[in-house]
This record gives C-alpha cells, sequence and structure tokens, in this order.
C-alpha cells in the first residue's frame, strides 16, 4: 500500500506504524519471529488508520479534503472511465482549465462528465486558479448539460472546489449570474444528473455542477456554503479561528447525511482516499454504476418532479421544530 508523501499532524502514530513496517519490509528474513512481528506491526498499522479516520474532527476533514495527493477529477477520468473525450470552450469567452468538460463510457454507459480540477504540479494548479472556475468555466458545464441532455445523456459531475474565481475580472464578466443560471437550469434539465463531492466542495462554486437527483459525497470530504477561513474572516475577523468555524458549520459527511443535504456517502479506502487511488476508483464506479442503472429509463418529467421535490424539502426539519415552537 503506499505511503502518502504529505502527512498532518494528527496522523503521527500512523507515520510512525507505517515507518517500522518499511523497516521490517527492507530487512526480509526467514525468522518465524521477524515475520511474526511484521504481521502484528501492520494490524496496529490498519487499526490505527481506522481509530484515526473514523475520529476526525471537522478541521481535520477539511485537512484531509485538500490533501494534495487526493484523487482529483482526471484521476477518476483515467481509473473509472473507459473514454474519455475532453470539449473546450464556452463560445462566449474562454476555455477554462478550472473545469474539465467531455464525452465518456462507463461499463456501457455513454455519459458527459463535467468536473472541478485543480491541478497537480504548480503549473498546472496556475492554469487552473487551484480548482476556483470563472464565470466561462460555468457556461461551459451549462452549455455541455444541455448537449448531453439533447442526446439524452447522463451527466455526471465531480465537485472539487474552495469556491468560484472571487476576482474583478470574474464579477465583471457575471459570475454570481451564470452561477444562479446554472443551478436553475440544471433543476430542470431532462437527463439524469450524479454529482458528487469528491474533495472540497465550497460556496456557489460547488452548487455551480451541485443541482442533481442524486448528490453524494467523498466519507472525508466536506460541503460547505463557505470555507472555513470565509467564515472565519466574517464571523472573527480573522482566519485563525478556522477551527471553530468548521465545527459550526457542520459540513462534514456525517452531518449533512443527517441533514438530507446529501443522499449517500461514498466509503473512502483505510486511511484517506489519497492512500490508494485504484481502491477509491472502484469504489467510485460502482456508486456510479449503481446510480445510472437507477436512473436510466426513468422519463425526463418524472427525474425533473423528483429533483425539485428534493431540494425543496431540504429544511423541512428546521421548519417543523419552528411550527412546533410557534404553536407552543
Amino acid at each position: 500500500m503506499p505511503v502518502a508523501n504529505h502527512r498532518f499532524g494528527f496522523e503521527r502514530p500512523i507515520s510512525e506504524l507505517e515507518a517500522q513496517v518499511q523497516t521490517l519490509e527492507a530487512s526480509p528474513s526467514d525468522d518465524a519471529e521477524a515475520r511474526e512481528e511484521l504481521r502484528r506491526v501492520k494490524r496496529d498499522l490498519a487499526d490505527t488508520k481506522r481509530r484515526v479516520y473514523s475520529n476526525l474532527a471537522p478541521w481535520e476533514t477539511v485537512q484531509v479534503a485538500r490533501h494534495p495527493e487526493r484523487p482529483m477529477t482526471t484521476d477518476y477520468l483515467n481509473l473509472v472511465f473507459d473514454e474519455f473525450v475532453e470539449l473546450h470552450g464556452d463560445k462566449f469567452f474562454g476555455d477554462d482549465r478550472a473545469m474539465r468538460t467531455g464525452f465518456a463510457k462507463i461499463d456501457g454507459y455513454k455519459v458527459m462528465v463535467i468536473g472541478h480540477q485543480k491541478g497537480k504540479t504548480t503549473k498546472e494548479r496556475i492554469a487552473c486558479y487551484h480548482g476556483c472556475a470563472h464565470p466561462e468555466g460555468y457556461r461551459k458545464a451549462l452549455a455541455k448539460m444541455k448537449l448531453a441532455a439533447k442526446y439524452q445523456l447522463p451527466v455526471i459531475c465531480f465537485i472539487d472546489t474552495p469556491g468560484a474565481y472571487p476576482g474583478i475580472g470574474a464579477e465583471e464578466r457575471g459570475q454570481a449570474q451564470v452561477i444562479a443560471q446554472n443551478m436553475f437550469e440544471m433543476s430542470r434539465l431532462p437527463t439524469p444528473i450524479i454529482c458528487i463531492v469528491i474533495g472540497e466542495g465550497g460556496s456557489g462554486g460547488a452548487l455551480g455542477i451541485g443541482v442533481g437527483d442524486k448528490v453524494a459525497m467523498l466519507e472525508h470530504a466536506y460541503y460547505s456554503v463557505i470555507s472555513p477561513e470565509g467564515c472565519a474572516g466574517i464571523l472573527w475577523k480573522s482566519s485563525t479561528y478556522a477551527e471553530q468555524a468548521a465545527a459550526a458549520l457542520k459540513m462534514t459527511s456525517k452531518h449533512l447525511l443527517g441533514l438530507g443535504v446529501v443522499d449517500d456517502v461514498i466509503e473512502e479506502p483505510l486511511g484517506g482516499a489519497h492512500r490508494d487511488h485504484h481502491q477509491m476508483a472502484a469504489r467510485m464506479k460502482m456508486y456510479l454504476v449503481k446510480c445510472l442503472k437507477e436512473l436510466v429509463g426513468q422519463k425526463s418529467q418524472t427525474l425533473v418532479d423528483k429533483r425539485y421535490d428534493k431540494f425543496r424539502q431540504m429544511g423541512v426539519f428546521l421548519e417543523a421544530a419552528m411550527a412546533e415552537g410557534t404553536e407552543a
């Protein structure tokens, strides 16, 4: 199993055991005691990973969601799909590299894939604006969704962004308007839509491709109206309170599944998706194929009606509690 090069402070017990495993494996021995010691340390390593990652604090979850070795949209395109033909440009301004779109095939299904891309190298990250799409990125995404609807192809969206690009140029070109338009058009798109938060799901940048029949997230991803740093800056006037903000936002998979914001949580490999891309891709493919089997073949109006009801019902628990309090 690969060892992550980037480690967090809370992973120190894991790192120590991984170092022991590497030392024991580097000194092969036919001695029965040595082999038993290696097996024991590997068991301890698995138990430690399970214990640490099943009890992550919200801020620790944010750190894992931002892990530089975490699989990105292009990784899933290579590992999950059989074919991918990229489509470029929004026919208005340019081609935003923070938003990738194209035709793909998965297990016999022809689909349209749309996803944020952060980039792996420094050069790629600069070109992709660290996954923060401009208005042309969202216009490109919407144009490709409409193309998919024309040919009755399901749409798969991979969400991984801290938020839409906040620069002056993006605002001048209608950032807020285009995100709102995407949400409106996705709510009535007559074809199946599957949205999955694979890392960061921040603000309107995530919602711009986040309205679907199935909305899921990976176990250690986060999905929120704002980043913890942004929330801390507004409430406490300092990003140093990001950890407290992360806890207050209730943005982890456990919270959001309980609140009904997401439909499913896709379990990650032991120790996080960044430790085993292939296993994570296998789980992703299994989930996507299951959803496609469920959604493909349903009437377009049925899909749209269910999608509308799904999002309208969010917050019903809070409304019910308020109503009860008013009656009392």
